[in-house]
């Protein structure tokens, strides 16, 4: 997915511009399993992006509403 702010990054979050935290968008953990694999993300917040945006890039976890369980804030 593009981003409004980086149009060709696929290590930016598609909704805000800030990283996504794919570890298959970063060469240096490129064989390492994204954190969106094993995580639940509510199919409304993906039909919410544009067409064109989406199975582009990873949502940032904020954005995918993933919270951190420890602290029970969004994961930035």
């Amino acid at each position: 997915m593009t981003s409004p702010n980086h149009p060709e990054s696929t290590n930016r979050c598609p909704l805000c511009g800030f990283t996504n935290q794919c570890s298959l968008a970063d060469p240096r953990t490129a064989d390492q399993a994204c954190w969106c694999f094993s995580a639940i993300i509510d199919p409304a917040r993906l039909e919410a992006l544009p067409a064109e945006l989406r199975n582009r890039a990873c949502l940032c976890p904020r954005c995918a509403g993933i919270t951190d369980a420890a602290l029970g804030q969004p994961a930035r």
